[in-house]
């Protein structure tokens, strides 16, 4: 469990792609955690997505995704020198900074116009399935590669999908991929855990 407050913005360093399919992809990205202080199979969320980390070094991680995983979530998209969000897993007791992410991605959106907001702040307006918009509420939370962050507006687009609007101030830019992102760019969604069920509940039984 997680919480949308990112701790460390990661580097990726390496990708070893297995063409025959047999293996997972492993990757290794560099961090200015402690690798020491990283237990081989700790949950480390990556852009949103929770992978589990195999192999450790100094300042350095390595997890493995599936085909599933590649395929549902933007890693696939992944190069060396992409920046990563990071956060370690919640622990008891820990502030509850953001809201509660589980690191399952829900599907992926798209950046459509980043629209500057003053001298500090930006609005950023995402594109998401219509079935993915469903979820998303104003006022509501959502984790764009794992970051917490608060719906402003809902609108449905007629043969397009949802747009949904968020405020980003500078210093979640400064600190997140925000920074490495723009218009045409995908990203993880994470739609809020109550609304997920929610959702499921409302489809009736089948």
């Amino acid at each position: 469990m997680f919480t949308g407050i990112v701790t460390d913005l990661g580097n990726v360093v390496r990708i070893a792609r297995d063409p025959a399919g047999a293996h997972d992809t492993r990757l290794d990205i560099e961090t200015a955690y402690d690798g020491a202080s990283i237990p081989i199979g700790a949950s480390v969320a990556c852009n949103g997505a929770c992978l589990t980390v195999v192999e450790t070094t100094a300042h350095r991680f390595s997890v493995e995704a599936s085909d599933e995983t590649l395929n549902k979530t933007t890693i696939g998209d992944w190069s060396e020198g992409t920046k990563v969000n990071l956060e370690r897993a919640l622990g008891l007791g820990d502030e509850l900074g953001g809201h509660l992410v589980t690191g399952h991605v829900d599907g992926i959106g798209t950046v459509v116009s980043v629209t500057p907001v003053g001298e500090d702040s930006a609005r950023w307006v995402f594109q998401v399935s219509d079935a993915l918009g469903r979820a998303i509420a104003p006022k509501g939370s959502v984790a764009i590669d794992g970051v917490s962050l608060t719906v402003n507006e809902v609108e449905d687009v007629a043969g397009i999908g949802t747009r949904f609007s968020v405020n980003i101030i500078r210093h979640t830019r400064e600190v997140t991929n925000f920074g490495h992102l723009g218009v045409g760019d995908r990203v993880n969604v994470e739609i809020d855990l109550i609304a997920r069920y929610v959702q499921r509940l409302l489809q009736g039984d089948r």
